[in-house]
């Protein structure tokens, strides 16, 4: 494996919604349904496209904030689309503004400032770069737009088809899953295929629920897990998007099928679909930090997350991880942050349940 500093800085398109429900949706009978599905999946694809082609860059020298340091302030920057696709769009509110009419720049603004106050107040990091990195986001955008991305500089949030997904800045967790896809580029930047693909999409879950749980005041048992909640239309028969407790009971739907994510290497699924199945296998090491995070208990933020946020920033982890590797750095830090104590073996354990071997 290749460490991080031997490669160049590739920012990449990521959607929460998965390539397989879209395309699940764009096959079915009801017009009303497959038409803003497959209107999404081409303009994700022609994104990509371009995003993949885009001159690699290294990313900017940042300067974490010195342990203990938890001051600083977001700076957000909230724009309209207006159902277009011109990015940015339309500047509708500047930090520190007072809210506008609009729920969707609100909760987008919320919802950033929220990943921001984690980052900074859990890890001492300011922002996602480490150097208070302006955070964008565009709301509103294309007509009836069936997914939410981070294209490598901003967010951008769709409105949905009303049918099946309602508006994506419904769900804290979307927003502060898509932003740690920053995260990941700034730090790790983990190759967005197969296991570190996959890697890199659990992570992005990880610190979503994270926020969600820090924004609610919610201990592990507490929190539902659910990365999406609230995502799905009335019609849709499920609960989210994903599950981390239970990967593949998120939903089982006459359209959209059955959740496929598999919960243990056992049922690891091997496709060359979804840059080899980044947002399925993610339910492996979905649902280790589940099981760590409960087994610890409290705050999942705390010990359990600030492993997760250890590999990531450690310098250790390679662009091209796959789980093993990753699982064994978690022991690492887990031994280097708390000794040989419950933290440890509760790492240990966890990745031991999902079939990942950390030997």
């Amino acid at each position: 494996m290749q460490p991080r500093s031997q490669h160049g800085f590739h920012p990449v398109f990521c959607t929460i919604v998965p390539p397989h429900v879209l395309d699940k949706l764009s096959q079915s009978d009801d017009p009303v349904l497959a038409g803003p599905a497959r209107r999404t999946l081409e303009a994700d694809a022609a994104r990509r496209t371009r995003r993949q082609v885009t001159t690699a860059v290294r990313p900017p020298s940042v300067t974490p904030a010195p342990e203990g340091d938890r001051t600083g302030k977001p700076d957000r920057t909230l724009y309209d689309c207006r159902h277009g696709t011109d990015l940015p769009g339309t500047k509708v509110r500047a930090e520190g503004e007072e809210p506008t009419s609009d729920a969707s720049v609100n909760r987008a603004y919320a919802g950033l400032g929220a990943t921001f106050e984690l980052l900074l107040s859990a890890y001492g990091r300011r922002s996602i770069d480490g150097n208070g990195l302006p955070l964008i986001g565009s709301v509103h955008y294309d007509e009836k737009y069936n997914n939410a991305f981070f294209d490598g500089e901003q967010m951008v949030f769709g409105d949905g088809d009303g049918e099946i997904f309602l508006d994506f800045t419904v769900a804290i967790d979307v927003i502060a899953h898509e932003l740690a896809h920053g995260l990941t580029q700034y730090t790790a930047n983990l190759n967005y295929y197969g296991q570190s693909g996959a890697l890199n999409e659990s992570v992005s879950d990880v610190f979503g629920s994270l926020v969600k749980q820090y924004s609610l005041g919610q201990t592990a048992e507490q929190a539902d897990w659910l990365i999406g909640a609230g995502l799905l239309a009335p019609r849709v028969q499920g609960v989210a998007l994903r599950s981390m407790k239970a990967p593949g009971t998120a939903y089982d739907d006459d359209v959209l099928g059955k959740d496929p994510q598999p919960a243990s290497m056992d049922d690891y699924i091997h496709t060359g679909d979804d840059n080899g199945g980044v947002h399925l296998n993610s339910g492996i090491p979905n649902r280790a930090f589940y099981l760590l995070a409960t087994a610890l208990g409290g705050s999942s933020w705390e010990r359990a997350g600030q492993l997760w946020f250890d590999v990531l920033t450690g310098g250790e982890l390679a662009v091209d991880a796959d789980f093993a590797s990753f699982a064994r750095l978690t022991v690492a830090a887990a031994r280097s942050r708390f000794g040989e104590g419950d933290e440890a073996e509760a790492v240990l354990k966890a990745w031991s349940e999902v079939g990942v071997p950390t030997a």
